[in-house]
């Protein structure tokens, strides 16, 4: 059975001198159960295309209690409420802040869809739904 768990939230989009508020949507899926995708509206990218950064799910959730990176993904906390994740491109880095309920209630639900080991719960959810 495929699952898919959907999350809008918002963020805000750090640079030098100021932030901008930011609505991305946290995805995950059954049939990837070991990534979160954080997808980004057209309108913040340069060629008006949504835009979907795929992170490792135990990365964002290491990254919630101490600084972890994976490739082009860091993350880590930032201050005693938010959460920074910083995606790292040939043309620069975009840093990201949400705050650290957001992030941490969104994994707690991904963990009902698929285990932290990435099997499906598919039979847990057929005994909660009977």
């Amino acid at each position: 059975m495929y699952i898919a768990l959907e999350q809008p939230t918002g963020a805000h989009l750090l640079t030098d001198h100021n932030e901008l508020a930011v609505p991305v949507t946290l995805r995950h899926t059954s049939d990837d159960p070991s990534a979160v995708h954080l997808v980004f509206p057209a309108w913040i990218s340069l060629d008006e295309e949504e835009v979907t950064w795929t992170v490792a799910r135990s990365l964002l959730a290491e990254g919630l209690a101490a600084p972890a990176s994976l490739g082009t993904v860091r993350v880590c906390p930032h201050g005693p409420t938010h959460t920074v994740v910083e995606l790292h491109t040939p043309q620069g880095i975009a840093a990201v802040r949400f705050t650290t309920a957001d992030l941490h209630r969104f994994l707690v639900r991904s963990y009902e869809v698929t285990e932290r080991s990435g099997e499906p719960m598919e039979p847990a959810l057929d005994l909660g739904v009977a």
